[in-house]
């Protein structure tokens, strides 16, 4: 790996953290498929991803927890191409989009309550319902 993954400005992968694997891949591609290694699993130590503030560094292991491997590093593959380069650059993608995801803070929930009218239109429907329901039933004898 000679280029950093750059996600922003202040984001990045550094060479060092990232290794590159290439293996046969399955699936089509003729005579192809049996003679080169056209896959590709990229792996990237989380530790390394320079710039990233800690809870993104958090969130980014709680969006990518089964794509850990046992050391803790994040594992992409892709062979989505015949084509060596073509799958290296589709696998630096979902890294770079991988840690933009975890880049974004999720909106805190507020909780909220219903409002008054809203109650009274649930609590409206509801007896209208049960009426519904009670006009279904046999009518009863007279005393």
């Amino acid at each position: 790996m000679s280029e950093p993954i750059v996600v922003t400005d202040n984001v990045r992968v550094p060479p060092w953290a990232i290794t590159a694997h290439a293996s046969r891949a399955s699936g089509p591609g003729g005579q192809n498929v049996n003679k080169v290694a056209t896959k590709i699993d990229l792996r990237v130590d989380l530790h390394g991803i320079e710039g990233l503030p800690e809870p993104a560094r958090e969130r980014l292991r709680r969006l990518a927890a089964h794509r850990l491997d046992a050391d803790g590093r994040l594992v992409v593959t892709s062979q989505a191409t015949r084509s060596q380069s073509a799958n290296l650059d589709d696998a630096r993608d979902k890294v770079r989009a991988l840690v933009a995801a975890a880049l974004v803070r999720p909106k805190s929930r507020r909780p909220t309550k219903p409002t008054a009218g809203a109650r009274e239109q649930r609590i409206g429907a509801k007896k209208h319902r049960g009426e519904i329901k009670r006009a279904r039933s046999r009518p009863r004898a007279w005393d």
